[in-house]
């Protein structure tokens, strides 16, 4: 059992809180977690401090019990001109890459609303667990805009360009069920299980083979943005490179020896 422990970033409203191989990035701003520009900067800081902690195995993204996170700080925004987004925007964009490629496996616990920026950053995680009143959504068309943070891009991915587009033309919430449904979220829980369901799948990867892990993500994740080929000779690289880790050895040895699934790794 590791030590719990707290890591503060540059604004008070998120912080990455590590304990037993998982970290948590909990974003914590009264009333709906709005991701104005602080929040945004301290969540690209945050992918960071997780992303170098060798202790951290797999990682959740939390809005806590009663919302995810219900948008951008729309206020904050209204008073930008087009050269403050031109210069904003590019910023916007590698705050969210950055938790999108944090190189462990990662989680959001989706509560309440998960809308326009707050669906964006789920969008970031590998896996999203949502409540079973949970509401998710791009709305920016509603405000005579578009998504800014990744929603133009990596929804078509994860749902299909048809139901991203009307998602995105439309502005309209999904419910749990057909967040499901589409493949917009991987399961759904009771309210108040949503972070202990994240828990559980997080402590599935805390034991396993952490470059292989970093490796398996990398494969799919290039390789997913390109042709087959192109992902067959990043998959043949990501898989001679885990030939050099100690936990190859492991792995393979334990199996011989023991049978499958009884592998101790180090992370090495």
């Amino acid at each position: 059992m590791s030590e719990a422990r707290t890591v503060a970033t540059s604004t008070e409203h998120v912080r990455v809180e590590i304990e037993d191989g998982i970290a948590t990035i909990r974003v914590d701003r009264p009333k709906m977690n709005p991701l104005d520009i602080a929040v945004q900067d301290a969540l690209g800081e945050a992918a960071k401090i997780v992303t170098a902690d060798a202790e951290v195995r797999a990682v959740i993204i939390y809005g806590g019990e009663k919302v995810f996170a219900a948008g951008a700080d729309i206020k904050e925004m209204q008073t930008m001109s087009y050269t403050d987004m031109v210069d904003r925007a590019a910023v916007i964009q590698e705050c969210f890459k950055a938790v999108a490629h944090i190189p462990k496996p990662t989680i959001a616990a989706i509560t309440g609303y998960a809308l326009g920026a707050g669906c964006e950053l789920a969008l970031c995680a590998d896996f999203r667990i949502v409540g079973s009143d949970a509401k998710m959504g791009q709305p920016e068309i509603l405000l005579g805009v578009i998504p800014g943070a990744g929603g133009s891009q990596r929804l078509p991915r994860l749902v299909g360009p048809a139901k991203a587009k009307d998602l995105i033309f439309s502005g309209r919430m999904v419910d749990a069920d057909e967040a499901l449904a589409i493949g917009l979220v991987d399961e759904v829980v009771e309210p108040d299980q949503v972070y202990a369901a994240a828990l559980a799948r997080a402590k599935r990867y805390v034991g396993g083979p952490a470059y292989a892990l970093r490796a398996a993500k990398e494969a799919v994740d290039r390789g997913i943005e390109t042709d087959l080929d192109t992902g067959l000779a990043i998959e043949a690289m990501l898989f001679a490179g885990v030939f050099a880790t100690k936990d190859r050895e492991i792995g393979m040895t334990s199996f011989v020896q023991d049978g499958p699934g009884k592998a101790k790794f180090t992370a090495s």
